[in-house]
């Protein structure tokens, strides 16, 4: 199963200032100058990260909806424990998946809705969607479903492989492992949702279709 063109299919690679801001600020100048209480200096940082940190929430949590409350979650941690957050070889974002990572797993603990709510919500909506929009909600609740399945490691692992297409390198530093210990956490992982897909004919014809 080509998981690179399934996530692809949900999240399409993001031409937004987003991720040219990644590139071009100085996240360390960021962090000293949201410390001592520039204000201007968090909200880049909230900007460059953000979005990431959202799209992981997408795939964890049951709505866009939880999805937009758990990332304020995040950020509202980050601006409480900012002031006591030591800059160190290990990458800010590393920080920042901790903190979502704990928030997930809160929010499960808190609150045990049905996971199938968002899609029944958007099919009752007086405002019917095309078509295709309705089977990619489908594909994207059955892929999630599925990721619930994995643990915690497996899941963050698979997100910022194949939606922030983050390379090896970068996800061992993030996850403080070696690249050898995600690589083959990575094939663990996969082979594990493949076991939970591989029988779904809708993901099989929606791949089909892509690669037509």
């Amino acid at each position: 199963m080509d998981f690179c063109l399934l996530f692809a299919a949900f999240f399409p690679p993001d031409e937004s200032s987003e991720f040219a801001s990644k590139d071009t600020v100085d996240v360390h100048d960021l962090i000293r100058r949201s410390q001592a209480g520039d204000s201007a200096a968090l909200a880049v940082l909230y900007q460059v990260f953000s979005g990431s940190i959202y799209r992981y929430m997408v795939f964890r949590a049951p709505s866009p909806a939880d999805a937009e409350d758990l990332t304020a979650e995040v950020f509202i941690r980050v601006v409480e424990g900012l002031s006591s957050y030591q800059i160190t070889q290990a990458p800010f974002e590393a920080w920042l998946y901790r903190i979502a990572s704990a928030r997930i797993a809160d929010f499960y603990r808190r609150d045990r809705r049905n996971p199938q709510s968002e899609l029944s919500d958007i099919v009752a909506d007086s405002e019917p969607l095309p078509e295709e929009r309705v089977i990619q909600q489908e594909l994207l609740e059955t892929v999630r479903a599925a990721l619930r399945q994995l643990s915690d490691e497996h899941q963050t692992i698979l997100i910022l492989r194949f939606v922030e297409r983050k390379s090896h390198e970068e996800v061992a530093a993030i996850l403080s492992k070696s690249m050898t210990a995600v690589k083959s956490a990575q094939h663990r992982a996969l082979h594990q949702l493949t076991t939970l897909l591989g029988s779904d004919q809708k993901i099989r014809h929606y791949l089909r279709g892509h690669n037509d």
